[in-house]
């Protein structure tokens, strides 16, 4: 379960403040599978940074298990989002020296799990992702698709309970597009929460859940208004 109470962004720019998130509250329960929309500017990535942990508020709580993650040192945080947390990206993020195995190992080398492990769990992951074959390929010789793929076989190695995905599809053509997010959508059904920022309203309308933000605020839960400031269940 990930709590966010009165959640607030702001970057100070020269003699401005610029309010990124203002007064957003959010329960996000254990499977969910959420859209997050809104059009540019509005906040979602930057919620999304701050739910994977990549970010600090500026003001308000964030809780996992009723444990509250904004008293945490930025290494404790790191051990949560390793083990807790996969982030899929629209650009990949994938490290251009290194083969698709080796781009999809690198999270179980970072928590020190030996060897002979990581090339087992490596294995498996690729071969449901259907990439066995582009094990030792490296991202410049995979499609836009298989990127993605090798994308989310990184985010899920780690076994997490949380995959935040930020435009999975805005980089891939529709096909591709349409077999990432059916990928995605059958590791939601496997019980891990997906929550998916998006531009696309034919991606954000298969959500179970839909959330609309406007100017860093959460205007919109599902199909409720709820007016100026936050949402909640």
């Amino acid at each position: 379960m990930i709590q966010l109470k009165h959640i607030q962004r702001d970057y100070v720019m020269g003699d401005q403040t610029l309010h990124a998130l203002q007064d957003v509250s959010l329960d996000i329960s254990e499977g969910e599978y959420i859209s997050i929309m809104g059009p540019s500017g509005s906040g979602k990535s930057t919620l999304l940074n701050i739910i994977g942990l990549l970010d600090r508020p500026s003001a308000g709580k964030y809780y996992i298990d009723n444990k509250e993650i904004t008293l945490l040192n930025d290494t404790e945080q790191a051990n949560i989002r390793s083990t807790h947390i996969g982030f899929v990206f629209q650009f990949f993020h994938l490290v251009p020296r290194l083969t698709a195995a080796e781009n999809v190992e690198l999270p179980l080398m970072l928590a020190g799990v030996p060897p002979a492990e990581r090339k087992q769990r490596v294995a498996q992951v690729l071969d449901a992702l259907e990439l066995s074959e582009r094990a030792h390929h490296k991202p410049q010789e995979l499609s836009g698709g298989q990127r993605q793929r090798v994308a989310i076989a990184r985010a899920t190695i780690m076994k997490p309970r949380f995959i935040l995905a930020d435009e999975p599809t805005g980089n891939l053509d529709h096909r591709s597009g349409s077999e990432v997010i059916a990928l995605l959508e059958s590791l939601q059904q496997r019980g891990i929460s997906l929550i998916v920022v998006t531009h696309d309203p034919d991606v954000g309308k298969r959500a179970e859940r839909h959330i609309t933000m406007l100017d860093g605020m959460i205007i919109k839960d599902d199909t409720e208004s709820v007016g100026q400031g936050h949402a909640s269940n």
